[in-house]
């Protein structure tokens, strides 16, 4: 019995509950991680959508960039989506 690991020890200081510096770090990192997995998806996503727009135009010899406007506006349209779709998730 002095061994059990459930008794508490005169040797062994007592954690308290809900403040580990460790889990706390490692938390803060986790969502770094995927916010900045989120931005990096907005950014490729609306880049994607001026690219094909500004193709588009190129191909068509639009006077005006109608289709890098509509585009780029759909990119950032679906990429907020994507964003709050995301954070409802959690």
């Amino acid at each position: 019995m002095e061994n059990d690991p459930e008794l508490p020890s005169e040797n062994r200081p007592e954690k308290p509950a809900g403040n580990d510096p460790i889990k706390k770090a490692a938390e803060k990192t986790t969502s770094f991680v995927q916010f900045s997995g989120i931005a990096f998806q907005m950014l490729g996503t609306i880049g994607l959508g001026v690219w094909v727009g500004l193709k588009l135009d190129e191909w068509q010899d639009n006077k005006r960039p109608i289709w890098t406007i509509v585009l780029s506006l759909t990119a950032i349209g679906a990429s907020l989506y994507l964003f709050i779709r995301q954070l409802t998730r959690k």
